[in-house]
């Protein structure tokens, strides 16, 4: 598939050794053009690839390295940097983040706060995983960067970092931008990090529905319904990029990552999800 394997010891230094796929060139091969796009897919916006998260290895990619725009996606990186600033104790799950008028005003999904009131730092996370909210989102950025245009900057120097050489963020959130676009690769590389980097955090990914204020706030995620052993992580939709999604699966000691982008809807996408893993679950490596 025009691949090879490299070990990238310790992200920023520390932390347990990710083995990452490095493409050189396309993947496309027969096994690869079987399961070509569906016809239900815009062409100019699919994308998808599953990697054996144990190994590092792809075992599926079309227009794996093509710019798609993230959507609610851009997500994972805001909680990359906010895990982050956790683990290395600069806030906690009780840290309570502003809300500022600029937060406020973002457009739904969002959890309409109004300007001045403030959210903790685990509710925060609850509501960017489940609801995909707008005005937390912008508000965590703000808090880290000072300014969404700062933190932004942050996501992109922490992309690079993470071999993510073809994302541009542009705002904490996802919603539109011109200028801001991805890979399904580049999410796979996020998707992986998130999981191998921050354990301790990881099983946020899977919550379903929390309790804020005395609501019940549910989730988009339905694949975890759906796909037996899924366990995260996000999902994402503009109208420009269509029904995105990165998935994590385990059963048995076999691990994938899935990415999908550009489903017309959230169904066809989650059913695309559930036909790569049944495909490609038997080929990952136990452990």
């Amino acid at each position: 598939m025009g691949l090879v394997f490299s070990r990238l010891a310790s992200i920023l230094g520390r932390g347990p050794t990710l083995l990452l796929v490095v493409l050189l060139a396309g993947c496309t091969t027969a096994d690869t053009l079987s399961i070509a796009p569906p016809a239900n897919f815009e062409p100019s916006k699919y994308a998808a690839v599953v990697i054996d998260a144990n190994t590092g290895q792809m075992l599926y990619g079309v227009n794996a390295t093509d710019r798609r725009y993230p959507a609610s996606l851009t997500k994972m990186m805001t909680l990359y940097l906010l895990f982050e600033a956790m683990d290395q104790g600069r806030v906690t799950r009780e840290t309570q983040i502003p809300v500022s008028p600029h937060a406020a005003a973002m457009p739904p999904t969002k959890l309409h706060f109004r300007p001045g009131e403030t959210i903790d730092i685990d509710s925060a996370i609850r509501a960017m995983v489940t609801k995909s909210a707008n005005d937390v989102a912008v508000a965590v950025g703000e808090y880290l960067g000072g300014t969404e245009t700062r933190f932004a900057g942050l996501m992109n120097e922490k992309a690079r970092q993470l071999g993510m050489l073809n994302t541009v963020f542009q705002n904490a959130s996802g919603l539109p931008e011109p200028a801001q676009h991805t890979t399904a690769y580049d999410m796979a590389r996020l998707g992986l990090a998130l999981r191998q980097r921050f354990p301790q955090y990881y099983y946020y990914f899977s919550i379903e529905s929390f309790a804020f204020r005395g609501k019940l706030i549910r989730g988009h995620n339905k694949v975890l319904d759906t796909v037996p052993g899924a366990d995260g992580i996000k999902t994402g939709y503009i109208r420009a990029s269509g029904f995105n999604i990165v998935t994590s699966v385990s059963r048995d000691g076999r691990k994938l990552l899935v990415v999908v982008m550009g489903g017309k809807t959230a169904k066809e996408r989650n059913e695309r999800v559930a036909e790569l893993v049944a495909r490609y679950m038997p080929e990952a490596k136990a452990m």
